[in-house]
């Protein structure tokens, strides 16, 4: 059975007991018009107006009204704890290469990576491999994944790249 959806998505509901559910990792979680299977094994078409970025306890609403709930797979990630004072240094060298992180107040979590990994360690990082769901940090500028601020064009940016001296003001 297909389902479609009349691009909505409800946002923040939490934990939909009674409700079928999709389990999605972190890049499924980044979506606009896919067919996904449901926990039930139901099909469902999701199409969206625009891509979006869905988090656990968001859901999808279908044409007959019924919520699909959204739940974070379990993925492969790599726990980065280091001595005290330490993790901002990390956290530099992370976010330096774009990569998206969770952080903690003591630890940080990134998906695996072995170039990473050898960087971090080098630098004195300890790590741990753990299977979670992976919730990183968004964009500061915008919602949703990082480098999600706004490149259309600011009024004193004569390039037009949203990268001028009060582009993110």
């Amino acid at each position: 059975m297909t389902r479609q959806i009349t691009r909505r998505v409800e946002r923040g509901l939490g934990p939909l007991p009674d409700a079928d559910r999709v389990t999605l990792d972190y890049e499924g979680r980044f979506l606009r018009r896919r067919t996904l299977a449901t926990a039930s094994g139901a099909s469902l078409l999701v199409d969206l107006a625009e891509t979006v970025s869905l988090e656990a306890g968001d859901a999808f609403v279908t044409e007959d009204g019924a919520r699909i709930a959204i739940e974070a797979a379990a993925e492969p990630l790599v726990e980065v704890r280091t001595v005290p004072g330490g993790l901002a240094r990390l956290a530099w060298h992370i976010g330096n290469r774009h990569t998206p992180a969770e952080i903690a107040a003591d630890h940080l979590l990134i998906r695996r990576d072995h170039v990473l990994e050898a960087m971090l360690t080098r630098l004195g990082a300890r790590l741990t491999p753990v299977l979670a769901p992976f919730r990183p940090e968004g964009g500061a500028y915008g919602t949703g994944r990082t480098h999600g601020h706004h490149h259309g064009g600011a009024t004193d940016d004569p390039r037009g790249t949203g990268h001028g001296p009060r582009a993110h003001a």
